[in-house]
């Protein structure tokens, strides 16, 4: 099931599982699929949901769907790619209110590139502000299908599920796979089970798997024991055999998370299949950003949270890295911010892991004056500028569509983000699509934010990565005394960082506490200094007890109280507290 984000997925998927009785009436909740908290608290799907639905047609058969419920926001995409390779149609739902947005088209690219047969779903027809002319008009141009074969549905009211599960049936080809093959099954996901080990989900394309069989993972080569196998119901419900074409599940009692790899082929050690089953494509981070645990005793804690995490969101990528004032930690990559910030979340609630996050930053291409070309992915991997000739940035192909209205704002939004308008193009009276080529740093922040507020809340957007392109950048550096502080520098582009400089400074002032001695922060590029705030010291009143007598003798107690603070700056340490740094890099 694919849209674009809050076009109804989850509440369709609860209508579903409702009309084939996959779900008591008394268990039955909103979002039923989606388990996690924070899934319910922002009301958006963060994972994908598989489960097994009957069916019990009007011609008497009974029918078994494997449904996977998606994600709609564009930082989660990777799970829908992962989703649709192992599917043979799917569900293309358009909220009647609202009309085709951008990531309804990104995911229908997805599906049309696996082959997969397309249903088209006009949702929310009960709406009063429904235009259900008008959006199946958009739906016809987008896919060229029939207007009969668009489904009217509420995921609210149950209308249109009956047609849905029947145009299933009819429309969306059976597996294709053979029963008497040798084994072939393609991991799309997993999860950590604290009792039972890493608990792998697969669709088996040929052949048959049975409990007690031995098992290979092909791509990493090791042998193990079906301990328990079965099918994806609201719980894990154990079988004894599986077949071609069915979904489900695999534990056997593997503990350690990286001999799990999503993509990899099963297959059985007595009868292997010749070759592995082409997996998933390699996840290509967007946004990287150093994660460090605040008591560096938790290093090893962390590690083991991130291995388990990655295991339940294969999008996660991430290698050890040390900072001189973080001490060690992990520089890891998202696919964007939201996702950043989800991990963050996930890690905090489910593995009691407070980090801090570095400022997050893309990565970079620097070739040297010696003719090496670097791959830059923290500010301190770039040379000195002595030694560069130049540094490329990637850029994106970004497509947003909105009202004519916002097409002004949208545009100085888009230019003063150093974008390029690359094509307009009109997809109704009352709808446009505009496309920009932007660098991916400038989006990385708060474009998506700003984007909604100027247009409030209807334009929809959705970036592809195209290519690298020379830049002026310059490595920002901040420093505490003239020490810098490497948690704090960043890549910025030369016309942007007095300002970034700045802003850094005074909201560092802001946040430091004072010492007894006077404290100098600084924004430098290279030896340069671009921005400057002070501390002033805490001055303790020496000439108190003073009272009448000689000027000589308060001006002998401020000489040793000067030298003493002159001694304590040059040996003195700025301490920056954990809440600082987390303030800092919350900065707009």
């Amino acid at each position: 099931m694919i849209a674009h984000i809050d076009h109804g997925k989850s509440t369709l998927s609860d209508r579903l599982l409702e009309f084939t009785k996959t779900i008591a009436e008394r268990d039955m909740k909103a979002q039923a699929l989606d388990d996690m908290d924070l899934e319910r608290e922002r009301g958006i799907t963060i994972k994908s949901h598989a489960i097994q639905m009957y069916y019990n047609h009007t011609d008497g058969e009974v029918y078994t769907f494997n449904m996977i419920d998606t994600p709609g926001h564009v930082d989660f995409s990777y799970e829908v790619s992962r989703s649709i390779a192992a599917c043979e149609g799917a569900l293309l739902l358009v909220d009647a209110s609202q009309g085709i947005q951008a990531q309804t088209i990104s995911n229908l690219y997805l599906a049309i590139e696996h082959d997969l047969e397309i249903i088209p779903i006009l949702n929310k027809v009960d709406m009063e502000s429904a235009m259900v002319d008008e959006v199946s008009e958009q739906i016809i141009d987008l896919i060229g299908c029939e207007l009969d074969e668009i489904i009217l549905a509420s995921g609210k009211t149950g209308q249109g599920v009956e047609d849905i599960l029947a145009a299933i049936v009819a429309r969306i080809p059976e597996p294709r796979g053979s029963e008497e093959a040798p084994l072939q099954a393609l991991i799309f996901d997993s999860v950590f089970n604290v009792y039972r080990g890493v608990v792998a989900y697969y669709r088996i394309m040929n052949g048959r798997l049975r409990k007690g069989d031995k098992v290979r993972f092909v791509n990493t080569g090791k042998d193990y024991e079906a301990d328990e196998i079965g099918v994806l119901r609201m719980g894990q419900e154990p079988k004894k055999e599986l077949s071609a074409g069915n979904v489900g599940y695999i534990i056997t009692g593997i503990k350690e998370s990286k001999e799990i790899k999503v993509g990899d082929t099963i297959t059985q050690v007595d009868n292997p299949c010749k070759e592995a089953i082409q997996g998933f494509e390699e996840v290509k981070p967007m946004v990287f950003a150093g994660i460090f645990p605040i008591d560096n005793d938790d290093f090893e804690d962390l590690r083991d949270s991130l291995e388990k995490l990655q295991l339940n969101d294969a999008s996660l990528v991430f290698e050890p890295e040390t900072s001189v004032a973080l001490g060690f930690g992990f520089r890891c990559g998202f696919l964007g911010m939201l996702h950043l910030e989800i991990i963050q979340e996930r890690l905090a609630r489910e593995f009691n892991q407070d980090v801090i996050t570095t400022i997050p930053n893309v990565s970079y291409i620097a070739h040297t004056t010696k003719g090496v070309t670097l791959s830059v992915r923290t500010p301190t991997d770039l040379p000195e500028n002595n030694y560069l000739t130049s540094v490329e940035e990637p850029y994106i192909s970004a497509q947003i569509i909105t009202k004519p209205e916002y097409i002004g704002a949208i545009m100085n939004l888009c230019m003063e983000k150093r974008g390029i308008l690359i094509k307009q193009h009109y997809l109704t009276p009352d709808r446009v699509e505009l496309t920009f080529d932007l660098p991916l740093a400038e989006i990385v922040f708060d474009f998506y934010d700003r984007l909604k507020s100027i247009s409030r809340g209807y334009a929809s957007f959705d970036y592809q990565p195209t290519d690298y392109r020379a830049s002026d950048l310059v490595k920002l550096d901040i420093r505490l005394n003239g020490e810098p502080v490497d948690a704090l520098s960043a890549l910025v582009h030369k016309d942007k960082a007095e300002s970034f400089g700045r802003k850094i400074c005074t909201r560092l002032k802001e946040l430091l506490p004072r010492h007894q001695f006077m404290i100098a922060i600084q924004a430098s590029i290279g030896a340069k200094i671009i921005a400057r705030e002070t501390i002033s010291a805490m001055r303790k009143d020496v000439t108190a007890k003073c009272y009448g007598g000689d000027i000589t003798r308060k001006r002998k107690l401020l000489e040793k109280q000067k030298k003493g603070k002159k001694r304590m700056r040059q040996i003195g340490n700025v301490e920056v507290p954990q809440k600082a740094f987390l303030d800092v890099l919350k900065l707009d």
